[in-house]
């Protein structure tokens, strides 16, 4: 079947995407979210989410070449003008999807026998979040449980960060109270990263089930999580700086977790 071709900024379809790509109100409303690139659209189907319709400019993508899609997908090709006005990024191999959005609750989340779980509390830049998912990714880790988010898990640039890695870490969105009963109830140890007057996060035993608290780029954690830690952790510095990004503390303290577990060859 051919596919309709659109070529004007004021088409409907067009104006729907670039609503979706700005405004987490509309995401959620709509249950519809903006993945854009041929990995990562490849990634999400692979994960089982569903794509509501595929944009795709044959200038840079055949439409034979597109991810393989379930039945029922509209199709549409864009023209290369369009198509660079809408991308989001460059390089992303001419495709844009609207994608199914899934509930990310706690009730879907299962976990292996001995889980390491990151938390992070509060996120406000979606880069963060986003380069915390694929490091997640690449240390499986269980899940990451997004508690009090200020970043939107389905903002385009979390799907940047993570290089479509979002897609296949199980994550969750809830309260901070919310995150710390499952944990609890589950006889998870839960560990807490601040600034000073800690254990060293490589003098912690982290090959048990664990999870590991982060928070926010600016405030850090939490009374909250402070008060319910069992265990405090901090990463030494030796400069000037008294922090790192958070992004790579979740990155040094979670393989970190994985040199111990032995999975690194």
């Amino acid at each position: 079947m051919t596919a309709e071709k659109i070529t004007s900024a004021r088409n409907p379809r067009i104006k729907e995407l670039i609503l979706l790509q700005s405004k987490s109100r509309e995401r959620k409303e709509r249950a519809l979210f903006v993945v854009e690139g041929a990995r990562e659209l490849s990634r999400a189907i692979e994960a089982g989410f569903v794509p509501h319709s595929i944009f795709y400019c044959s200038k840079y993508i055949e439409r034979v070449d597109l991810p393989k899609v379930v039945e029922g997908t509209e199709v549409f090709e864009v023209s290369a003008d369009l198509y660079d006005k809408i991308a989001y990024r460059g390089g992303t191999e001419g495709v844009i999807a609207l994608i199914r959005m899934e509930p990310l609750v706690l009730e879907k989340i299962t976990l292996s026998d001995n889980p390491l779980v990151i938390v992070v509390e509060s996120l406000e830049k979606p880069g963060n979040l986003g380069a915390i998912l694929r490091s997640a990714d690449a240390c499986g880790a269980d899940c990451v449980l997004v508690c009090d988010p200020l970043a939107d898990v389905f903002n385009p640039n979390v799907i940047r960060a993570s290089t479509g890695a979002c897609f296949s870490v199980k994550c969750a969105c809830c309260t901070s109270e919310e995150a710390y009963q499952w944990l609890s109830t589950r006889n998870i140890f839960i560990i807490t990263t601040q600034l000073q007057d800690y254990s060293l996060y490589y003098d912690i035993d982290l090959r048990e089930a664990v999870a590991i608290v982060f928070g926010r780029e600016d405030r850090g954690l939490s009374d909250f999580w402070k008060e319910r830690s069992n265990a405090k952790i901090r990463i030494p510095m030796a400069g000037i700086c008294d922090s790192l990004n958070v992004s790579v503390s979740v990155a040094v303290i979670c393989f970190e977790a994985l040199r111990q577990r032995k999975r690194i060859t």
